[in-house]
């Protein structure tokens, strides 16, 4: 057994050795709650909700962070008189944790708000200042990114090119602030007060009064919780720079360790461009889960590989939504065909199953063979191999469940149940009998009328030596 993960900083694939195999620990960054998620916020979570479980069924053990940025530029832009920065803030994150729930992804081990950890930020920056990396101008502080050789290292450039870069800028006179950055490429560390701005989104500091800037929240976030050293540091593919770099920069910089493993999930797009709202492109979740099931969004998300761009298309959530018929209507069918004579069966994982999530978590490559032990499934039904339907029925409810797509969970609920549910199978059974008693009758008119105004109202009949039975949309 080794998994091996795709390591953004080295550009490879890496066999993953946690500092504690019996504990693996992770932060990822969470969302920053200026408004509600799109699908992209759910895309970038589910993919490190699938990498725990994985790590959780190789590991034991898995010590999950992911954050909420609950003070930002953004939070306080888009409150309101009547709606202040914090209660914006928590209806956001309330709108979050709702959309993750509704799509399955467990919630992490912790989840901080950047506001309760403060004075946690400004011991990092009093420890970077001390260290020669970072310097106060006017009531800000900033990280001086020329006094550490290493800035650039993850994402592989030079503070020299990006110089470069940035004079070619039509507004590169503009690039340095008029508050005493020394480079245009230096970051906030710490930002002074402003008149225009909420008294209550301000903190005592020794610089004086203000607020943390983006950047070293993470770090000193992750510290708290994770310590100096942690396994993997997750987030999305538009996070790396400048956002994962400055994390790297000052925890580095500052004396620690950091991530050991940097994994970064792709991009959601739409028509090849990158979901934006300024492109109006923008899905919201909310809007998605109100159009789709749940399971169908989560399956649709989870499809393609978690380091792939996805493109939404008008046929992304129908594929996933016919993929999961597929599933669901052999495990209905055959728990039918068994009943009570369903094997004893022992079965793991299939080793090709186990293989793919290791290799860099192959989920496209995972659902591939739970389709193929499905069509394996259909096929011992077919020939009457009770033992080898049953053991494909375990195999499937095991590798769906890995991936938290399994159509019998509980979670899952609400297919098939219920008043409206057991009123349509009083009439369709009612159709079936005397669709029976027709062919009986060899009244075969009959028994095709009956069996079109069935097929017309989109329900499928299957019938088999245990009887007939039906379904919508062949589920």
């Amino acid at each position: 057994m080794t998994v091996r993960l795709y390591d953004t900083r080295a550009q490879t694939l890496r066999d993953f050795e946690p500092g504690d195999p019996s504990n693996v620990t992770v932060y990822v960054c969470g969302p920053t709650v200026q408004s509600g998620p799109g699908i992209h916020h759910l895309r970038a979570a589910l993919a490190f909700d699938l990498l725990r479980r994985w790590l959780v069924r190789r590991f034991g053990r898995v010590t999950f962070v992911r954050n909420v940025t609950d003070i930002d530029d953004k939070v306080l832009q888009n409150a309101t008189e009547t709606e202040p920065w914090w209660a914006l803030a928590y209806r956001m994150e309330r709108e979050f944790s709702a959309a993750y729930a509704a799509i399955g992804i467990l919630p992490p081990t912790y989840e901080p708000r950047a506001t309760a950890s403060i004075p946690q930020m400004q011991e990092l920056i009093a420890r970077l200042i001390d260290a020669g990396h970072a310097y106060a101008a006017d009531g800000d502080v900033y990280f001086d990114v020329r006094s550490w050789p290493e800035y650039g290292s993850l994402t592989n450039q030079s503070i020299d090119a990006m110089v470069l870069r940035q004079a070619q800028e039509p507004d590169a006179a503009a690039a340095v602030d008029e508050r005493g950055k020394r480079d245009p490429h230096d970051f906030a560390l710490w930002k002074a007060a402003k008149p225009d701005e909420p008294e209550d989104a301000v903190w005592a500091s020794p610089w004086g009064a203000g607020r943390p800037g983006w950047h070293i929240e993470c770090s000193a976030m992750s510290r708290r919780y994770l310590g100096p050293e942690f396994d993997i540091h997750g987030g999305g593919l538009d996070l790396r720079f400048p956002h994962h770099e400055n994390e790297l920069a000052q925890s580095t910089a500052a004396g620690d360790r950091f991530a050991r493993y940097w994994v970064h999930n792709g991009l959601v797009t739409v028509g090849d461009q990158k979901m934006s709202k300024s492109l109006g492109n923008f899905l919201l979740a909310h809007d998605v889960l109100a159009q789709y099931d749940p399971l169908v969004v989560r399956y649709a998300l989870a499809a393609a590989h978690y380091r792939s761009s996805l493109e939404i298309t008008p046929t992304t959530f129908t594929e996933a939504e016919s993929a999961l018929g597929r599933i669901r209507a052999f495990q209905e069918r055959a728990a039918r065909a068994l009943g009570t004579r369903l094997p004893l069966v022992v079965a793991d994982l299939p080793e090709a199953f186990a293989t793919a999530l290791d290799d860099d978590l192959g989920v496209p490559q995972a659902l591939a063979i739970v389709h193929e032990t499905v069509r394996a499934g259909n096929a011992a039904l077919d020939a009457g191999d009770d033992d080898a339907a049953a053991r494909a029925l375990v195999e499937v409810g095991r590798m769906t469940g890995v991936l938290g797509l399994n159509p019998t969970d509980p979670q899952w609920g609400g297919t098939g149940d219920g008043a409206e549910h057991e009123a349509l199978d009083g009439l369709v059974q009612t159709l079936i009998a005397q669709r029976a008693q027709a062919r009986a009758d060899k009244d075969w008119t009959a028994a095709d009328r009956i069996r079109d105004a069935i097929a017309a109202a989109g329900i499928v009949l299957e019938d088999s030596a245990h009887g007939t039975h039906w379904s919508l949309d062949g589920r």
